[in-house]
């Protein structure tokens, strides 16, 4: 267990705060609470599941599943090495776009019709914004983790860039699972209703509220850039590294990894 304290806590107002997620830096590390389920649990094992990718380590942050005590409270969570070199700034879509404009750009994706037009306009406004190459590929590998884990809270406020101590911009690894699998099972996925009802009813938000609407639109654009090739013995092994949270979990949990194996097939390669 980790005892965690005011000082550390991060983004967050006690006075006010009813309903968000703690957040803590503490020496490098990166930590938050379970809020509304097992968001914690939905980190460690997305991250999991990424070792058993195309990505490259460096690609996306690691996360361990933790038991945290702060005050007289206990808490399952999540920790993740801090990734920001010093001097280095993490800047949301969201904040670049209104730094430049004054306006929103969630806002202005979502006033473009057709669901291409708003994947190029994201791809374009980021590249020219930021002079990142490429960002189209990053776009495509990110909705396919997405859509593969249930990922419902990637909006322009979680899609981020670093800018280095000089000024220039660099890929983000990918971050931030942890509302993937399910895992608000305090009001909207209860943990013992059907998983494929329930996961039918998940809505995306970064260009559309379809997950495979949005995939296609990217990768008819810049094409398909992420396999994948977990198997049923992979989840068993990363699960079996978890001591804190309940079988019913992670029962849950590989029911859904399974079933998205077997819609998404055409991203394994095994």
């Amino acid at each position: 267990m980790i005892e965690l304290h005011d000082h550390e806590l991060i983004g967050h107002n006690r006075q006010s705060s009813k309903g968000d997620q703690l957040k803590w830096l503490h020496e490098g590390f990166w930590y938050k609470a379970d809020y509304l389920g097992y968001e914690g649990y939905s980190e460690y094992i997305c991250s999991a599941m990424l070792h058993h990718s195309s990505l490259s380590p460096k690609e996306f942050a690691d996360y361990e599943t933790v038991r945290i005590k702060y005050g007289r409270q206990e808490f399952n969570g999540c920790k993740s090495r801090d990734f920001l070199r010093p001097g280095w700034q993490l800047i949301t879509l969201e904040r670049l776009f209104a730094n430049q404009y004054g306006k929103s750009f969630y806002l202005s994706l979502f006033g473009i019709d057709g669901i291409r037009e708003r994947v190029r306009f994201l791809v374009g406004q980021t590249e020219m914004l930021t002079g990142i190459r490429d960002f189209g590929t990053y776009l495509c590998k990110m909705l396919t983790i997405d859509a593969l884990f249930l990922n419902e809270d990637r909006h322009l406020h979680n899609i981020a860039v670093l800018m280095d101590s000089a000024g220039r911009f660099h890929l983000c690894p990918f971050f931030d699972h942890g509302a993937g699998l399910l895992s608000d099972t305090r009001i909207d996925y209860p943990l013992h209703d059907d998983i494929y009802a329930l996961a039918g009813s998940v809505k995306a938000k970064t260009v559309c509220d379809s997950f495979e609407e949005a995939l296609d639109a990217a990768e008819e654009l810049y094409g398909h850039h992420l396999t994948f090739s977990y198997s049923e013995k992979d989840i068993d092994a990363a699960q079996e590294c978890d001591a804190y949270y309940d079988e019913d979990i992670k029962k849950r949990v590989k029911g859904i990894l399974l079933e998205s194996r077997r819609k998404y097939r055409y991203l394994f390669d095994t």
